[in-house]
């Protein structure tokens, strides 16, 4: 595992950080340290398209498709030098790092040329169709359906069901979806993955407001919404290979990003520590001690397990990757309030929290989401370790 750079890898760190604090010390100073999911939505949205334009946005895709070329560890110098300027969360994050290069990995021509470009430039924006009421962390429960209708040019996809916790999708063009096209299909079989267009009649979209204040999340109702026959990624019934192809990539580059973003946090734990004292407590300095060891073995183990990710596939280290990183943020988030104090409880009239408060609340979600704790362990055990399945019922 190299952890180091060339001399012509850090040029283009020099680079990257030149641009990003040209803009987020210029037009977009306003959103420097903007760390919520969705706050200033349009001025976020411009911020895709300055990130598109200088061809940032995507840098590891094919230049044909609006990125870069750009090679691994530049893709990973990037989403470091993100991260350090304090460049505000991705709302372009389904897109950029799920559907456009799951679609890269499995997708025709046709789709490619039509779904990437959109992507790279900031002007198409995805949310992700997996969970659903009794279908969370047991992705293979899947309940909706499509089926195939018309007949030649007309042939299209008809979608009856409901997904829930759908991130950002009440701005989204288009929803990535794993739906059953198998009539008494059960389990990973007879699963399709589908590109559906968001802005339809037969889409229905409810905000989710969570605790935070934010409405990150969505409950999402098709009913008779349509897609093109074409527009499913891989044959179909081939649905959860694909979706675990989009798994590998959600495990990939994005990770060392997500970990800067971890390292400002801690940063502002440890600040406000000094500020009121509480760094002289040595139960407080010990687990900000244990919080410290905890990212820098997240940022090997990523660096570890990124070339198997990028082809599209889990190695053995990536399926630890989500259980470890979930419970070290909870502890994180409760670290942040206990060094807080009473002020951590405090919110503006508006309901608005302060980063630190915040994380503590997000935090929360962050082992149940994506897969439950209890469910990364099975998931452990079966697939990477090949122990017996767990006994379920007929």
């Amino acid at each position: 595992m190299q952890l180091g750079f060339t001399p012509a890898e850090e040029r283009f760190r020099s680079e990257a950080a030149g641009w990003l604090e040209a803009q987020l010390s210029g037009p977009f100073r306003d959103l420097r340290g903007e760390s919520t999911f969705s706050a200033h939505l349009e001025r976020r949205l411009e911020w895709e398209r300055a990130l598109g334009a200088a061809r940032y946005g995507c840098i590891g895709w094919p230049a044909a498709y609006g990125g870069r070329d750009a090679t691994l560890a530049e893709q990973v110098i990037f989403a470091e030098e993100y991260a350090r300027a304090g460049a505000p969360w991705r709302i372009g994050h389904m897109g950029v790092e799920l559907a456009g290069p799951t679609i890269l990995a499995f997708g025709t021509d046709a789709q490619k040329a039509r779904f990437l470009p959109p992507i790279a430039r900031g002007e198409e924006f995805w949310c992700q169709g997996y969970s659903e009421p009794n279908a969370g962390s047991d992705l293979a429960n899947v309940r909706t359906r499509a089926v195939l209708s018309g007949q030649g040019a007309q042939r299209r996809w008809v979608i009856d069901g409901q997904k829930i916790w759908t991130s950002l999708a009440q701005f989204a063009d288009w929803c990535f979806m794993l739906v059953r096209t198998e009539e008494g299909s059960r389990g990973h079989k007879g699963l399709s993955y589908l590109l559906v267009p968001m802005r339809q009649p037969g889409v229905t979209v409810r905000p989710i407001r969570q605790m935070t204040g934010e409405a990150e999340f969505n409950e999402t109702y098709f009913t008779g919404a349509v897609t093109d026959a074409d527009h499913v990624v891989g044959a179909p019934g081939d649905g959860w290979r694909i979706a675990m192809g989009t798994l590998a990539f959600e495990r990939g580059v994005s990770t060392l990003g997500q970990q800067m973003g971890f390292r400002n946090e801690l940063d502002a734990i440890i600040a406000a520590a000094r500020a009121n004292g509480m760094v002289g407590d040595p139960l407080i300095r010990q687990r900000l001690a244990h919080a410290h060891i905890g990212l820098k073995l997240m940022r090997y183990s990523a660096l570890r397990m990124l070339s198997s990710a990028q082809a599209g596939r889990l190695s053995n280290e990536a399926y630890t990757y989500k259980i470890f990183w979930a419970s070290w943020r909870k502890k994180l988030g409760e670290l942040a309030v206990d060094v807080l104090g009473p002020a951590a409880e405090v919110a503006a009239p508006t309901y608005e929290w302060e980063l630190l408060p915040r994380l503590f609340l997000g935090s929360r979600a962050d082992t149940i989401y994506g897969g439950t704790n209890q469910i990364q362990r099975n998931i452990i055990a079966e697939r990477a370790l090949g122990l017996p399945k767990e006994p379920r019922g007929s």
